[in-house]
């Protein structure tokens, strides 16, 4: 079964941003702003990729969109960062309707639509354990009744933990969170044209069967200096320095080094 991920980089979509933006121009600006993707790179690389290298299942497919306004410096970087990983695509498109275009992009990355599929979304400052596509698989064989009654069926993987990286490594804190972006896959029946993009993760056990994980920690989530969600006025999340057997959980976990997210962080 066809597993898709989806990861947007700093795509200028119309609509799905928190923070607001008056005109597109503004907004296009405010995502290729140097800081902000200099942060963006540096997370990608030591936390958000090497989970996705390192996976149990390496049958996968992950599109990578990008906005047709990325400059090409910041573009071959990308392509750089991800050479050796034949399953990630680089998608450019111009601004569009955030949900439409996403949606459209995950329907015409189906090999054969009239089959089933897994879908995920996949935020670019986030990480999911090296066994996440496995595990996706298995909960569709646990749940066989469900997803041959089904047109969509939710899998929730709803333990994780909020994390910050700088130059003294990563700091974090384990947490319970239902429906969160990272850990939350959707089974897709075949000739079905719905995806994992008609629907807000936060609500999407209105509509379809959702099975929640608690077993195991499957995500981490990063709180950076551009988070959407946390350009308004929120609660700040205490988070403490990785122990160092901390650090050897997160290796084994994530695949996330903490001396290589040094090293980067330290960079100039």
């Amino acid at each position: 079964m066809q597993a898709i991920g989806l990861c947007r980089f700093s795509y200028p979509a119309i609509g799905g941003f928190q923070v607001h933006h008056d005109t597109l121009e503004e907004r296009i600006d405010y995502l290729c702003a140097p800081d902000r993707l200099e942060e963006r790179f540096r997370i990608f690389e030591t936390l958000t990729l090497p989970c996705l290298r390192h996976q149990s299942d390496q049958d996968f497919d992950l599109i990578v969109v990008i906005g047709d306004s990325l400059p090409k410096r910041h573009r071959d970087r990308l392509h750089d960062l991800t050479i050796g990983m034949p399953q990630v695509q680089i998608v450019s498109r111009p601004p569009g309707r955030q949900r439409a275009t996403m949606q459209s992009i995950l329907n015409a990355a189906r090999k054969d639509p009239s089959q089933p599929c897994l879908q995920f979304r996949y935020d670019d400052d986030d990480a999911v354990s090296i066994d996440f596509v496995e595990r996706l698989r298995a909960a569709v064989e646990e749940c066989d009744g469900l997803v041959r009654d089904n047109l969509t069926v939710a899998f929730d993987y709803n333990r994780g933990f909020v994390a910050e990286l700088g130059p003294q490594g990563v700091s974090a804190t384990d947490m319970y969170r239902r429906l969160y972006v990272a850990s939350l896959g959707m089974y897709v029946a075949g000739n079905c044209k719905k995806t994992i993009m008609h629907y807000a993760h936060s609500k999407i056990d209105r509509v379809m069967p959702t099975v929640s994980y608690t077993d195991q920690p499957m995500w981490v989530r990063t709180h950076n200096g551009y988070n959407d969600s946390r350009q308004k006025p929120v609660k700040p999340v205490a988070v403490t320095p990785l122990t160092p057997e901390q650090e050897v959980e997160f290796s084994m976990r994530f695949a996330i080094d903490s001396d290589r997210v040094r090293q980067v962080f330290r960079e100039a």
